[in-house]
């Protein structure tokens, strides 16, 4: 049985956003990577660019940050200087200034510091499922896939969960600004040139930048200085400090960043369980914990490209990038790339080796998050298997409307208990 097959007519745009409502272009993608693997894409809301679409070349040019900046703005959308100097974070810089902010916080994430949530994060598994598998039918998106990421968001964060539900909401409209199910200001729809200022070009920004100011000062006041938020405040060690707009919008990123692309890896999982019924008797063996959270991870891509800037003329499949060009990376076509992965269309929990490009791996901006996310699947889906006897589709799943962000929103299933 096909986990999900894509219906594309080969031909999509992939500048709509309308085109991912029934998932990634894979179609498209395969044809891409077989005729014309360094695509000059037309885009008639902004700078045409070159779509990148093999793994192998994707994985070349994410490394040499040199000539493929970040310094230019991350996403399809054309922005001014004057906005990009205002809506970035550190996923927007170049090393060595990259470098510099992301050590503030790296110890944060890193692997053995996130492997002591490990206890935290099964404790709510519990509790989420208890819950939730009460009931025999359910969208699993929204009662499952949701909850873990908000929840353990607000942990590593020093939230209060009362503040959870209306931070993640915040974050869905920023993160998921084109689908009018998250946001009453659609990117491509109406005019937000009043928020242009504001991360993702949202209202949502500016009311997460107050939530976080009043925060911190909170914290301040208390003498609280647990937890990353703090930690990015502490000076360098040459003095300097992070700026209360740098600061701000790293807040922004984190919320949504954070919960959503751990969300969509989740929904992408669970959706897989459902048209392949030997992934949940794998799980239950408990023989391939050290592969599957990376395979589901794989399949989900929530990311689907990052964009980068060329910094000179660059010669690849007998074509030329010119210096500042547009360049996406898109990774959802890697992840599906038939030379990188063997019957990419199938879901194999024992995948090895997975060189899938999810995280942005090769290059400097590698996922800060990525330990976490691979924890809370892996953790996740091992206290699911423990309480299911199967699980299937109960009606159609949908995509979010975003060239951005890949993820199913909404998952209808029927469960049968363990």
């Amino acid at each position: 049985m096909t986990v999900w097959t894509p219906t594309d007519d080969g031909n999509a745009d992939l500048t709509s956003h309308d085109t991912f409502i029934n998932g990634a272009p894979h179609n498209t993608f395969a044809r891409l990577r077989r005729d014309d693997p360094l695509h000059w894409t037309a885009y008639d809301d902004g700078q045409d660019f070159w779509s990148v679409t093999r793994h192998a070349d994707i994985t070349e040019m994410n490394r040499n940050f040199a000539v493929f900046s970040s310094a230019r703005g991350i996403r399809m959308e054309d922005q001014t200087h004057e906005e990009y100097l205002a809506r970035r974070t550190f996923q927007e810089t170049d090393p060595p200034e990259h470098m510099m902010t992301r050590i503030k916080v790296a110890k944060a994430f890193s692997k053995p510091v996130i492997a002591q949530f490990e206890q935290d994060i099964r404790t709510l598994c519990d509790e989420i499922l208890d819950e939730t598998l009460e009931q025999d039918s359910f969208d699993a998106t929204k009662d499952i896939a949701r909850q873990l990421p908000m929840r353990m968001l607000g942990r590593i964060l020093g939230l209060p969960d009362e503040d959870l539900p209306w931070l993640v909401e915040k974050g869905d409209a920023l993160i998921a600004n084109t689908d009018p199910d998250f946001t009453e200001h659609v990117l491509d729809r109406m005019t937000t040139d009043e928020f242009r200022m504001m991360p993702f070009n949202s209202p949502a920004g500016a009311e997460l930048f107050v939530y976080a100011k009043d925060l911190m000062a909170r914290k301040e006041a208390s003498g609280d200085t647990s937890g990353v938020l703090s930690l990015i405040r502490e000076p360098a060690k040459d003095g300097s400090t992070i700026t209360e707009e740098e600061f701000r919008n790293f807040f922004c990123l984190l919320v949504a960043a954070g919960n959503d692309t751990t969300r969509y890896s989740i929904a992408a999982g669970l959706q897989a369980m459902c048209h392949q019924p030997e992934l949940l008797e794998q799980m239950k063996t408990g023989d391939i914990w050290d592969t599957a959270p990376d395979e589901i991870i794989r399949w989900a891509t929530p990311a689907l490209y990052f964009r980068r800037t060329a910094t000179q003329d660059y010669e690849m499949h007998g074509k030329t990038i010119r210096e500042g060009d547009k360049v996406l990376f898109w990774w959802s076509s890697a992840n599906r790339d038939e030379a990188a992965f063997d019957d990419p269309f199938r879901v194999k929990l024992d995948r090895s080796p997975n060189k899938h490009l999810s995280f942005g791996q090769g290059g400097p901006h590698v996922c800060l998050g990525m330990w976490l996310a691979r924890l809370e699947v892996r953790v996740l889906f091992q206290e699911l298997a423990k309480r299911l006897a199967s699980i299937e589709p109960d009606g159609p799943h949908e995509f979010l409307r975003s060239n951005f962000v890949g993820g199913i929103k909404k998952l209808p299933v029927r469960i049968r208990r363990a």
